[in-house]
Formats: structure tokens, C-alpha cells, sequence
């Protein structure tokens, strides 16, 4: 096969799963999911394999732990979520016009100095409060009264768990038939490569799971600590989030700080305890957990990350978010073998000069 008839062949395999994916967007979540699940415990898997245990036993043992650690967890922190989501939102015209008062109270006058009126800002503020509520209040609705979201949050608890239990089981046997149908002349290459893309993939996952989860953890706790409202909901939707970078951080610390303000004005010393909170969170994150937990595990610009974010996010939905990260990291992977080959071709260093150039030129 030439290489032009190579070129038209991955580029014709690659168009089928792009289109494979945009076909079946809608049901794609729970398989995704599943593989996820599968490929994050597969080596929790092989250690129990090696202590003698069957891949079918440990495939069970692990799963079911997963499972149970997942519906307790589930059952202890969704009706508290829930019900503080719920508050939230009940609440929220109102945070919204307290501020809307403090803001007035705070800079009124300066603004009316430049001929910006009062009436005029509690005018567009009230606008702007009115607007927000309702938009707020129609997403909720259509989220919770969509058949095909509530089909897809069952398929997620319900075919979820089989599709990792048969890709955990098989794991082995399908990564051993992949390996089979690579193209001999370049297998070590394309397994490099491979081997370099797990590490990626798997220590950024592994690592920023942990992550998320520490920083989720101390946000909604300090922030209990202190007596902010919906501080567990603020504190977890912060540490979740934070697998986008920066912006985790700053929805946190946005919602706490606004309600900080509404709720304790003017006690000037605990909205400063909930911005020093978000710091010191922002100080671990940065100088303690990444360094410890990601390393350079991923070697992408956080700019690349939160790019392949929303790409994949307005492709495919959640589903795409779930395989921004690793598809990100494959690219990478890529694009640094794809430069390593070009500094070493002759298209960037030239052809080598002739025995007659060299005399030439002396």
C-alpha cells in the first residue's frame, strides 16, 4: 500500500468514527461511562490477579465495592445536594436583590457623580435579576421534565455498571486482539505510542479524580465550618468542577463570595474568611495536589484542555466532555511524535549538501 493510499485510509476510518459518534450521540453516555469506569480499575483488577484471584472473582469483588461505596456515598450527600440546590434556586431573586441593595448602598453615589442615576442601576439590576431567575428557573425545568434526560440518567446507573463489569472481565483478551490487528512494519511505533497515551490518559484521569474529590471535599467543609449557606453545594460543585482549569475555582468563588455578601454584610471579616477559604484551596491545588497528583502526566496547556472541553462538549454533550481529556491527550501524543518526525526530516533541515557543494564553498 503507498502512502497516499495509507493517508485516505485512516482519514476514511477516522470520518466513520466521527460520524459513528455524531449518529449515536444520544445513547453514547452509559458506554462511555462504562469504559471509564473499566479502564480506571482494570489495574485494581491485575493486582488481585496476581495474588491468585480469578478475573472473573476479582471483576465481581470490584465492581460491587465500587458500587456500594457509590450508592451510600449517593444515598448520604444527593437528598442533602438536592434539597440545598433547591434552596438555592428558591432563593436566589432574593440573594440577587440584596446584593443588588449593597451595591447601591456601596457605589451609588460615586455612580451618580457621573451621571449614572440609582433608578437607572436598580432598573437594569432588577432587569437583569428578572431575566436571570427566569432562565434559571426554564433550564431546571426542561432538565427535570426531559424524557430523553431522565433516559439517560437511568441507562447511566442501569448499563453502566454492565458495560464496565464485560470490559473489565475482557479487558486483556480485547487489548491483546488490538495489538493482533496492528500493521506489522510499524507495531513497536504505533505501541510506543500507545504505551505513552496510557500514561497520559490514565495518571490525568487517575490523578485528577483524586484531585476533585480532596479539593470538593475541603471547599464544602470549610465552608460549612464557617456557616455559609448552601456551603455544601458551593464547597462539591467547586472541587467537581475544577477538572476544567481555573474555572472550577472561579464559579466557587463567585457564588460563595455573592452569597457571603449577601448573607453576612457589613461583617467585612467573615467574607474575608470565605475568600481566604477559596486561596488557600487555590495554594494547595496549585503548589501540593497538581505537582503530587498530575505531575506531567498530561503535558497539555490548560488553554488546549478547556478548548477540547467545550469542543467536544458542543459535539457530543456530556458524553463529550467525558472523552475531551483523553481524546486531548491523544492528540498530544501525536502532535509530538508528528514534530519529533519533522525536526528530523529533510523538510526542516534541508537537503545535506554534495561533495561539490562543499567545494564550492571553500
Amino acid at each position: 500500500m503507498t502512502l497516499k493510499k495509507k493517508i485516505y485510509f485512516w482519514l476514511g476510518t477516522f470520518a466513520v468514527f466521527i460520524l459513528f459518534m455524531l449518529l449515536f450521540q444520544d445513547i453514547l453516555l452509559p458506554f462511555i461511562a462504562g469504559l471509564i469506569l473499566a479502564y480506571l480499575l482494570d489495574p485494581i483488577a491485575d493486582k488481585l490477579e496476581e495474588i491468585g484471584m480469578s478475573r472473573t472473582w476479582a471483576t465481581l469483588t470490584i465492581l460491587l465495592s465500587f458500587l456500594i461505596i457509590f450508592v451510600v456515598a449517593l444515598l448520604i450527600m444527593f437528598p442533602l445536594l438536592g434539597d440545598q440546590l433547591l434552596q438555592l434556586v428558591a432563593a436566589l431573586p432574593e440573594l440577587l436583590r440584596k446584593l443588588q441593595v449593597i451595591l447601591n448602598s456601596v457605589i451609588g453615589n460615586r455612580l451618580e457623580a457621573i451621571g449614572f442615576t440609582t433608578d437607572k442601576l436598580q432598573s437594569q439590576m432588577g432587569g437583569l435579576v428578572t431575566q436571570a431567575a427566569s432562565w434559571l428557573g426554564t433550564l431546571l425545568l426542561s432538565i427535570w421534565s426531559s424524557s430523553q434526560a431522565l433516559l439517560s440518567l437511568l441507562s447511566l446507573f442501569v448499563i453502566t455498571p454492565v458495560v464496565a463489569f464485560y470490559i473489565l472481565l475482557d479487558w486483556d483478551r480485547m487489548m491483546e486482539k488490538i495489538d493482533s490487528w496492528l500493521p506489522r512494519d510499524q507495531h513497536d511505533t504505533i505501541k510506543e505510542l500507545a504505551m505513552e497515551m496510557h500514561r497520559a490518559v490514565g495518571g490525568f484521569i487517575r490523578g485528577q479524580s483524586m484531585m476533585c474529590l480532596i479539593l470538593g471535599t475541603f471547599y464544602a467543609v470549610s465552608l460549612m465550618a464557617v456557616g455559609l449557606h448552601y456551603g455544601l453545594l458551593i464547597g462539591f460543585t467547586a472541587g467537581i468542577v475544577s477538572f476544567i482549569p481555573y474555572v472550577g475555582a472561579l464559579v466557587g468563588f463567585l457564588l460563595s463570595i455573592g452569597v457571603a455578601i449577601a448573607q453576612f454584610w457589613p461583617d467585612y471579616f467573615m467574607i474575608v474568611t470565605v475568600f481566604i477559604i477559596f486561596s488557600i484551596g487555590q495554594f494547595l491545588e496549585g503548589n501540593i495536589l497538581q505537582p503530587k497528583l498530575l505531575g506531567n502526566s498530561i503535558g497539555l496547556h490548560p488553554v488546549w484542555l478547556m478548548f477540547a472541553l467545550l469542543a467536544f462538549g458542543s459535539l457530543l454533550g456530556f458524553a463529550g466532555m467525558l472523552i475531551a481529556i483523553p481524546a486531548a491527550a491523544v492528540v498530544g501524543v501525536l502532535a509530538r511524535f508528528a514534530l519529533e518526525q519533522y525536526l528530523a526530516s529533510k523538510l526542516y533541515r534541508g537537503a545535506a549538501p554534495t561533495e561539490n557543494t562543499q567545494e564550492e564553498l571553500e
